[in-house]
């Protein structure tokens, strides 16, 4: 708990975030986890993770941008993106977070750009996920994708819940009731006790709850998680509740468990793989280390012999 708390507050730390991007070394590092910093190198890994039978999701890493055009800028890397997905014919979809998109200089600016994106995607027939952030922003980026989904009427949206929370059974059994898609992770991001599961077993189990909740009442789930047994708990409980395996998807992110993602996709399952890219990679990085101590491993096994 101590190393996962001290790598989500470098993750925020910027002196510490200006010195790892300027280190020669620290690229390399992060390719094993990040797609690159550009659209082709992006596309190239979404084409080799279709040719391996997985689906995938793309997202243009960034978040809490500070202008107007900084907000424009990501809305237009995620419509190019579209287009592309689109014109190479893909299996691929795209996530993006609302302070990407401005929601820190203002909600209506946020859901302008969303709805761009939401407009081109459904030209396209593509799902677009709206990610979850921090314990601060969920609430409002549920009401924004409420708004999306019902008032605007995109039914190619969907968001994700994080099984950390204490309030996440109660979301799931309201995306559940609107009938819309739901990614369920655990949670990456540093939160008070009062707020979320401080200890990792009450999280797993809380993940399991919900995971069923979803399989059994949800629309097309992605269920996101890395842990073995959690996905042995979850495939005994689809054997024994008779679930179509064209009910749901597993979803791992790219650099995780390739070994745990290629048995899934052998064993028949649908398996989503999330590919980050683009310059912004160092929160991402860090969070990714705090999620999983073998990462971290990694992490110090590339820098020694570099």
């Amino acid at each position: 708990m101590l190393m996962r708390n001290s790598l989500l507050w470098l993750a925020g730390n910027h002196w510490v975030h200006r010195q790892v991007v300027k280190s020669p070394l620290a690229r390399p590092v992060a390719r094993r986890f990040v797609a690159g910093e550009t659209v082709a190198d992006a596309l190239g890994v979404v084409t080799q993770l279709n040719r391996e039978g997985a689906h995938v999701t793309l997202d243009y890493l960034g978040e809490n941008v500070t202008s107007a055009a900084e907000a424009t800028a990501v809305k237009q890397m995620d419509t190019r993106l579209l287009d592309e997905i689109s014109k190479r014919s893909l299996d691929c979809n795209i996530s993006l977070k609302l302070t990407a998109l401005g929601l820190d200089i203002s909600r209506a600016a946020a859901e302008a750009n969303l709805c761009s994106i939401l407009e081109l995607a459904r030209t396209h027939d593509t799902f677009v996920r709206i990610d979850m952030e921090g314990s601060s922003y969920t609430q409002i980026t549920l009401d924004v994708f409420e708004q999306m989904y019902g008032k605007e009427g995109f039914k190619n949206v969907g968001t994700v819940l994080q099984a950390y929370l204490y309030r996440t059974a109660q979301d799931v059994a309201r995306m559940n009731e609107l009938g819309a898609r739901v990614r369920l992770c655990k949670g990456a991001y540093q939160e008070p006790a009062n707020v979320a599961y401080p200890q990792k077993a009450d999280v797993d189990q809380n993940y399991f709850r919900l995971a069923c909740s979803l399989l059994r009442n949800g629309t097309y789930p992605g269920l996101a998680t890395h842990d073995s047994q959690l996905i042995d708990q979850i495939k005994q409980f689809i054997r024994e509740q008779k679930i179509p395996y064209d009910c749901f998807e597993f979803q791992m992110l790219y650099g995780v468990r390739r070994d745990l993602q290629q048995q899934l996709v052998r064993e028949g399952y649908n398996v989503r793989v999330y590919v980050p890219f683009g310059e912004a990679w160092y929160p991402y990085l860090m969070r990714r280390m705090a999620e999983r101590p073998a990462n971290m491993l990694f992490i110090l096994k590339s820098l020694r012999y570099k």
